[in-house]
């Protein structure tokens, strides 16, 4: 630990409290990475404050001396966007936890970061109202996280993501000043600094406070379920659906592959031997929803369902649900390590781009179970490998980047909803020019003129860019000079 980080820790108990910073090793440890598991660096020291307060005294006093910070939340990020620096402050608000108002008549509530997606939907339902970005991990997830990752979810469809949700934030800046942005009103004048907080992965400060919108519970919901013989014919199924007229709140698709996972883990009877299945879920006015779901139906038998049944009521509907959320657990039972992806294609080129990762499989001998947000084209690959073979996880990062460079190629993007962090910021070039990156970077750092908001994460850096992905052996010159950190 540095000089100056541990010159730190008194007055970081000051402000927080002894029991609000760790710095025993093993209690550090806990903390040494995100929800992808395979990138891992220890942090300096740890700190939970409870407050706004304490946020920007923290803050106020890493800027005062340079020292770095990371915000985190839950830690369920997929991106690395949480990863400490070994150097610096890694600053969870976990404890924040505090509902600070359910404002029915006004359709919002306001929450401090740290509050479980699931909650504000727990306490809004028996009004009539839920919250709708639904993450997979929204049961543990936090408000929080979902702000800075602009998180998404399987009913992202038709009710978009945490951006078209949030109407105000506290924002603590990498200075330690307190500003609030928006409000309960559903738009205010001037530029929109809200949405240009939300996604910025802690780049740009601490969010300590947030206001979103309810949505009114629909009238009624049907979930379908559709087995196929190929991908091909569900990718087509997809467009169909989509290019109707009909909305769905939800389209889901999975592989055979993660459809084996999935029946050997939960309860969810899905065809054993389907080479995909569909799952579409439709919700509004009650009078509406039999001829849209007989035109669903009619589409997916068109494009070569050979089985489409309909949920009878609440619990097919949970069982139907429960293999879809827990997928990405159950391929962890079938592979001992496997990375998350998270590309976006046009609809349109679904069964292209399937094509091309089975492809990509079947070259590599690396097994890659396909998951993903159908509705919108937002990929979930899951790219198998043996932690245990010294070189799996070079090869499964090889497929990855691959993967991603399918992506891009077919006009979509390296991500959809998991975010940047350290695990894609070196795939930003694939995107955005030079010239795009400075401006990024530019805009960074009005927020933040020291660097010291999370750094080495979204935008790539000389660290990260012309290397090969995974962990370096051996000491990196700009780390042996004093320019660079290396995870």
């Amino acid at each position: 630990m540095s000089e100056a980080l541990t010159a730190l820790i008194p007055r970081l108990r000051d402000i927080c409290g002894p029991d609000g910073v760790l710095t025993d090793a093993r209690e550090r440890r806990a903390y040494d990475h995100d929800g992808l598991t395979h990138r891992r660096s220890l942090p300096g020291v740890v700190v939970l404050p409870t407050t706004t307060a304490q946020v920007a005294a923290v803050i106020r006093l890493c800027a005062e001396t340079g020292v770095p910070f990371v915000p985190r939340g839950a830690g369920t990020g997929l991106s690395g966007g949480a990863l400490p620096h070994r150097e610096g402050v890694l600053l969870t608000t976990a404890r924040m936890r505090r509902v600070v108002e359910i404002d029915i008549p006004n359709e919002c509530a306001v929450v401090e970061p740290g509050v479980p997606n699931l909650d504000i939907t727990t306490l809004a339902t028996p009004h009539g109202y839920y919250y709708a970005p639904d993450p997979s991990s929204q049961a543990v997830c936090s408000v929080g996280g979902n702000v800075a990752e602009n998180s998404g979810g399987a009913h992202c469809l038709k009710y978009g993501f945490t951006a078209t949700h949030v109407r105000g934030l506290e924002l603590v800046t990498p200075e330690g000043e307190v500003v609030r942005l928006g409000g309960k009103a559903p738009d205010g004048p001037g530029y929109d600094l809200v949405r240009a907080v939300i996604g910025s992965e802690g780049t740009l400060g601490v969010v300590t406070e947030v206001t979103v919108g309810l949505t009114r519970l629909p009238e009624r919901t049907v979930t379908l379920l559709a087995a196929f013989d190929s991908l091909d014919a569900g990718g087509a199924a997809v467009s169909a659906i989509v290019s109707s007229g009909v909305l769905p709140s939800a389209v889901e698709m999975m592989d055979a592959l993660s459809i084996e996972a999935v029946k050997a883990f939960v309860d969810c009877d899905y065809p054993a031997d389907a080479a995909a299945v569909l799952i579409v879920e439709l919700d509004g006015p009650a009078a509406d929803l039999d001829a849209h779901l007989a035109e669903v139906v009619g589409l997916c038998t068109a494009h070569g369902a050979r089985q489409t049944r309909t949920a009878g009521g609440d619990d097919e509907r949970a069982r139907i649900w429960a293999g879809r959320k827990a997928a990405f657990d159950a391929v962890g039972r079938m592979s001992p390590a496997y990375i998350v992806q998270d590309g976006v294609v046009p609809r349109t080129a679904l069964p292209d781009v399937l094509r091309r990762i089975a492809a990509l499989s079947a070259e590599s001998g690396i097994r890659v179970a396909n998951v993903f947000h159908a509705g919108d084209g937002n990929l979930h690959p899951l790219v198998m490998f043996d932690d245990a073979d010294p070189d799996g996880y070079r090869r499964a990062e090889e497929v990855s980047a691959a993967i991603l460079d399918l992506c891009v190629e077919y006009g979509g993007s390296i991500t959809g909803e998991h975010g940047v962090g350290t695990d894609k910021a070196c795939s930003m070039p694939r995107m955005y020019s030079p010239d795009d990156l400075d401006t990024f970077d530019r805009f960074r750092r009005a927020f933040d003129p020291h660097g010291i908001a999370n750094p080495d994460k979204l935008l790539p850096t000389p660290r990260l860019c012309g290397e090969r992905p995974g962990v370096r052996k051996g000491v990196h010159p700009l780390v042996e000079s004093g320019r660079a950190t290396q995870f």
